[in-house]
């Protein structure tokens, strides 16, 4: 395996990105503003937000495509703003792929190892099988979970010191959604440094260190993950008979709505014992639940009523 690029600058920097004072204007929209942060080196980071929140104009700021409007983000002690430089150290998965259409899966892996950082062609033939990559076809034959798959086998067969990953999993299905976290687990081993981006809460708790919350361009909070647990809690409808279940001062239980003639919606955090007592106390016809998407997240935990 080839070992990770430095040179005598990038050795002496302490973080793998720091961003400080970062703002991008887009007219009158605000889409970042004044942002700062540090990614320590051999850290999985989570960046998260819902969608519009300023996350991808950052990582366009990170890799150079835009300029901000004020403050600054370097990369491995090298100024984004030097792109060739800052790519050197870096591999980049975005969240929608676009490929040559003419050319096949194995010629892009080729063309990107020359374009890139240094290649483990062993650990890349491995992956192309792990992630069951058809090289042989043309790109435009490609669904979007295929090229998908053809960005991150690049990325993560490079001994990149830093792999930005924006929205990375989008289109891949839930077994190769495993394969791609695997391939997170594997470069933490190498000591490289993962930039996530995502609005998917599972995957970003099954894989990061530490996590960034951006809401409308602004950075609310920085956790690791087992401090952004407390924002999970399951939303829970149940449907009844004749009696309607007394939950007013049940432990864990909030926010409860009527829905309808003879159903119920609230949300349930902790244990749910005392929660499930209640509901046996009267005749229930049916119990769903499910987790909140990240979006409905902020929004509660934010209290923010509107986009």
């Amino acid at each position: 395996m080839h070992d990770l690029p430095t040179t005598p600058a990038r050795a002496q920097s302490r973080f793998a990105v720091q961003i400080d004072g970062l703002t991008k204007r887009f007219g009158r929209i605000v889409a970042v503003s004044a942002l700062d942060l540090t990614v320590q080196r051999g850290e999985v980071f989570g960046f998260l937000g819902p969608n519009g929140a300023g996350k991808s104009t950052t990582i366009r700021m990170m890799l150079g495509l835009i300029r901000p409007d004020a403050g600054r983000v370097t990369v491995l002690g090298t100024d984004a703003a030097d792109v060739r430089r800052a790519h050197e150290c870096l591999a980049y998965v975005p969240a929608d792929v676009s490929l040559w259409p003419f050319l096949t899966g194995a010629e892009i892996l080729e063309l990107m190892a020359n374009l890139g950082p240094p290649v483990d062609l062993e650990y890349r033939a491995e992956l192309v099988e792990r992630f069951a990559l058809d090289l042989d076809r043309p790109a435009k034959a490609y669904s979007t979970g295929n090229r998908q798959k053809v960005a991150i086998v690049a990325a993560f067969a490079t001994r990149a010191p830093l792999l930005i990953l924006d929205e990375p999993t989008s289109g891949l299905d839930p077994l190769m959604e495993r394969e791609f976290r695997r391939c997170i687990d594997e470069a933490k081993q190498r000591n490289q440094t993962v930039f996530l981006s995502s609005h998917q809460l599972a995957e970003v708790e099954a894989v990061c260190d530490r996590v960034a919350i951006l809401r409308s361009g602004r950075l609310v909070e920085i956790d690791t993950i087992a401090d952004l647990r407390r924002l999970r809690r399951t939303v829970v409808e149940v449907s009844f008979q004749h009696d309607e279940p007394r939950l007013a001062d049940v432990p864990g239980v909030t926010d409860v709505d009527r829905i309808g003639d003879n159903r119920l919606r609230f949300n349930m955090s902790g244990p749910p014992s005392a929660a499930l007592r209640a509901l046996a106390a009267v005749e229930i016809s049916s119990v769903a639940m499910r987790e909140p998407n990240l979006e409905e997240i902020f929004l509660d935990y934010y209290g923010e009523l509107s986009r």
